[in-house]
């Protein structure tokens, strides 16, 4: 599932969203309300369940225009992914095998 994301410079926001890309593989593990309260997470600088080396990465991304990586867990433990491209094209959900 693609879509154009217009959330793109709210007060909480960090950076560009681009266009959203769930993988097929992430929206048949993941529910929506979960997908969508990772993905504000990951718009507003909090990268999750990522190492401190990781966010350290996030951090100076976001002010350099690099690749940003958020891991997070939804109520059931089910590991995900989120990517946001380095040129701020598309953001996309996915699961850590599909990459």
């Amino acid at each position: 599932m693609t879509v154009e994301t217009n959330t793109t410079h709210e007060a909480e926001s960090k950076f560009w969203l681009g266009k959203f890309n769930l993988t097929s593989n992430a929206s048949s593990k993941i529910a929506m309300e979960d997908v969508l309260i990772a993905l504000k997470r990951h718009h507003a600088g909090d990268w999750g369940d990522v190492c401190p080396a990781d966010r350290d990465a996030n951090e100076w991304a976001v002010k350099n225009g690099e690749r940003l990586f958020s891991v997070y867990h939804d109520p059931y433990g089910v590991k995900f992914w989120i990517i946001t491209e380095r040129d701020r094209s598309i953001t996309t959900v996915l699961m850590p095998e599909d990459y």
